[in-house]
């Protein structure tokens, strides 16, 4: 549920603090007052679209925060999952944009993105906005109303998904078919590279190891001669320098008993010693590896040589060989894959039997919930002033399509006694009006959201069906939270709460201003809404009696 609403620098509105309870509430003003720019502001919220225009002029930032109290499983399930916190119940969303159109978005404080808050929006309010009733006249509209209302919607997007699995498959299948020369040509030349780099079989890090090997063969001769020069220089000629540290170390540490200054001397000379022994013994193992291999050396260079001509060949650095090894192989066997007409007919037809099956599941989900909406609408007609009126959906076949095997359509019969006909093409304007609020608050009853908001969605209807309407909505607020901007007394008198939005002038400036109704200032705003700017004590009476009914 909606508890707060506060609003900065939007539009004509300067600063705004609402509080909102449950049950039904009204919103309801002059013309041009500012009675759906709170809903815009909301709406912003909530992850709408906004830029640069939606700041009031002169300022440098509009700043909207809508708080909600969330007991929904989806809603805390979605707030725990993306680690926003909300384990207290509430939720606090916000926008803020500034004059340079950049925006930035908060869930509880935490920086968020405009789709996050649409996501945890969508949990949380469904708004109904004034020009609904025109989107009912379009039949993909039409289509996704019926998936709403029936929860088929994961259903259609997997449906519109294998869809576009078997279109591919046969696009692919088809393109084989009327190229296949190209296709085969291009088998073979990828088949021969391939066959190419098999051959030499090109291991990662070869082209490395093997440079090493070739340096170390190509140098074997001065390499030994270096080796075994150390060597003799350390250890084995008439005076080796091991033996000399060695010797020299321990008269020192012999002289150290006289004089203990000589032993930090002694102790710098041990590690000398050591290390010299160490090396002398890794010299003799290189030495006893080391040897002098022509043919070893003939073989290295000949692979060199190959490896080195072959990437000439194929325009790429030697260490590259193996992962284009890879990459051709994948390619050659894709294109195996698709060369094989049988093959692709084979899959082709499995991605086709696939999308049969979930298409004739959702249309059967759509043929359920096609009956069950029509009654419900037709039973609301009834106090639509539309006495034996009659709501259909027809469900049209129509070749296999991204959203299934059949055209969803409205159909409407306006009295008794006439058969429906397409809603598009018999509907007067009040009628459609009438039409689309019933569809919209049936389909509210379905949902889960807990707030609920209708923009003028009763504009055309007036009358003693304005107060059907209104006792429509009230039914609905019993069990949850509702929002109406209303410009029909009839509808505003059913109210729990009745807000009224005014404009007026500060500063040269036009803003906009709310606030909630005492019973006193209730009654101006319904005898208003009755009358006119000339109010009477009969509009006044009228507006008690609208009131205490």
């Amino acid at each position: 549920m909606l508890r707060t609403l506060s609003i900065r620098d939007f539009v004509i509105v300067e600063a705004i603090e609402l509080e909102f309870g449950p049950g039904f509430s009204v919103l309801t003003g002059e013309t041009g007052a500012g009675k759906s720019i709170l809903i815009d502001a909301l709406t912003l919220a909530l992850g709408g679209r906004g830029d640069a225009s939606v700041v009031r002029e002169g300022a440098a930032k509009a700043d909207i925060s809508a708080e909600f109290t969330v007991d929904t499983p989806d809603a805390l399930a979605w707030l725990a999952a993306n680690e926003y916190g909300g384990e207290d119940g509430g939720v606090l969303l916000r926008r803020v944009i500034d004059n340079a159109g950049r925006s930035k978005a908060f869930v509880n404080g935490i920086a968020a993105t405009a789709g996050q808050l649409r996501e945890l929006g969508e949990l949380l309010v469904d708004i109904h906005g004034q020009h609904a009733h025109q989107s009912l006249l379009k039949g993909d509209a039409q289509r996704r109303l019926l998936d709403a209302q029936a929860g088929l919607t994961a259903e259609a997007a997997a449906l519109a998904q294998l869809h576009k699995n078997w279109r591919a498959l046969m696009k692919q299948r088809i393109e084989f078919e009327t190229d296949a020369k190209n296709v085969l040509q291009e088998r073979e030349r990828l088949e021969w590279q391939v066959g190419e780099l098999e051959k030499l079989a090109v291991k990662p890090g070869e082209w490395d190891d093997i440079g090493n090997e070739h340096s170390r063969l190509s140098h074997a001769a001065a390499l030994i001669e270096g080796a075994q020069e150390a060597l003799t220089t350390l250890s084995e000629s008439d005076t080796p320098m091991l033996s000399q540290l060695s010797s020299l170390t321990l008269k020192l540490d012999k002289l150290s008993d006289v004089d203990a200054d000589l032993k930090a001397v002694c102790e710098l000379l041990e590690p000398a010693r050591i290390q010299m022994q160490e090396a002398v013994y890794a010299l003799n193992d290189y030495l006893s590896g080391m040897e002098l291999d022509p043919a070893r050396l003939q073989t290295v260079e000949s692979r060199l040589e190959a490896i080195h001509s072959t990437a000439r060949k194929f325009h790429v650095d030697p260490d590259a060989l193996p992962q284009m090894y890879i990459a051709l192989s994948e390619q050659l066997q894709q294109l195996a894959d698709a060369s094989d007409v049988d093959a692709l007919r084979v899959n082709e037809e499995k991605a086709h039997a696939a999308y049969m099956r979930a298409a004739q599941k959702l249309s059967g989900g759509r043929a359920k919930a096609a009956v069950a909406l029509g009654q419900a609408v037709t039973a609301a007609m009834q106090d639509l002033s539309m006495s034996g009126g009659r709501f259909e959906i027809a469900l049209l076949p129509v070749e296999a399509a991204a959203y299934g095997v059949e055209q969803v359509e409205f159909l409407v019969a306006g009295h008794a006694g006439v058969a429906p006909r397409p809603l598009a093409k018999v509907a007067s304007g009040g009628e459609l009006a009438r039409i689309a609020l019933a569809i919209s608050v049936i389909a509210s009853s379905a949902t889960a959201t807990p707030t609920l908001i209708f923009d003028e969605v009763d504009s055309g209807i007036g009358g003693g069906v304005a107060e059907v309407v209104g006792r429509l909505l009230k039914r609905l607020g019993q069990g949850r939270q509702v929002l109406c901007v209303t410009h029909l007394p009839q509808v505003a008198s059913q109210a729990t709460q009745h807000y009224q939005v005014s404009k007026l002038q500060a500063d040269g400036k036009t803003v906009s201003q709310i606030g909630m109704l005492d019973a006193k200032a209730r009654v101006e705003e319904i005898a208003r809404m009755l009358g006119g700017l000339d109010i009477t004590p009969i509009t006044r009476k009228h507006a008690r009696e609208l009131l205490a009914l």
